[in-house]
């Protein structure tokens, strides 16, 4: 009811604006009136949807979303509709490993809706027992069709693990990304955690490790792979522009 009569005031003032404008016979008084979008009612994904998509069409989604955020032209959404449209089942579309970060919106940066997305976050977007065990959940029992490994730039567990730090539970966390450090050493210049260069390289490689890393130790999912009922890739999110480039 509150929102009713919100609308309906605003409706008003607009009215008499217009009306105001026009009587002063003067374009100059006339403020520019943006209109407010109308929040969309969207529904959840069924099962008999989820079941139709392939792993070319959420990726195609994925990548148009993101295009969306980047540009600042976000779907309009009834979040509150969504949330008690969701809440008898999910079926999503994919699963994200992101990293830690909190500069990273996930469902925003693809511009997706509550119940379109599994993310798993751990500092450094790799793949351990648990996540593995998430990302089978997610694509065996729960249908997604898409597993995308999200790095980015200027990443903390990486300059860390370039640095080789040294702190409580860190020290074995970061050993998951020192693979990545190993195969970065063809780069050419300075291997330091102060070249933002050289991070992104090790930041692109680590992503292509924890692909790997999810074939060689997950027969559930490369077997899903391999008969064409997911696919397992890679993007990396730039900070300053909010787009995801695919690997």
């Amino acid at each position: 009811m509150k929102r009713k009569i919100h609308a309906v005031y605003a409706a008003l003032v607009a009215i008499l604006v217009l009306f105001s404008c026009n009587g002063s016979g003067k374009e100059k008084d006339c403020p520019q009136i943006t209109p407010v979008p109308t929040p969309l009612r969207e529904r959840v994904l069924t099962a008999k949807e989820q079941a139709a998509l392939t792993p070319d069409a959420v990726i195609k989604s994925l990548k148009e979303g993101n295009k969306r955020f980047s540009t600042n032209n976000v779907t309009a959404r009834d979040h509150s509709a969504m949330v008690r449209n969701a809440a008898p089942g999910q079926f999503p579309k994919a699963v994200i490993l992101s990293c830690l970060d909190s500069r990273i919106p996930v469902e925003d940066v693809f511009d997706r809706g509550i119940g379109d997305l599994f993310v798993g976050r751990v500092a450094g977007n790799f793949a351990n027992t648990d996540l593995l065990g998430s990302m089978e959940f997610g694509c065996k029992l729960m249908g997604a069709k898409v597993i995308l490994v999200l790095g980015h730039e200027s990443c903390g567990a990486i300059t860390a693990t370039i640095d080789d730090a040294k702190l409580g539970n860190i020290t074995a966390m970061l050993t998951n990304i020192k693979p990545a450090v190993t195969a970065s050493q063809n780069f050419k210049g300075e291997k330091t955690s102060k070249n933002k260069e050289y991070v992104a390289y090790v930041s692109k490689n680590n992503v292509i490790n924890t692909i790997k890393t999810i074939r060689e130790r997950s027969p559930i999912l490369k077997g899903l792979e391999d008969n064409g009922q997911i696919k397992i890739i890679g993007g990396y999110y730039d900070m300053h522009t909010g787009t995801v480039t695919f690997l």
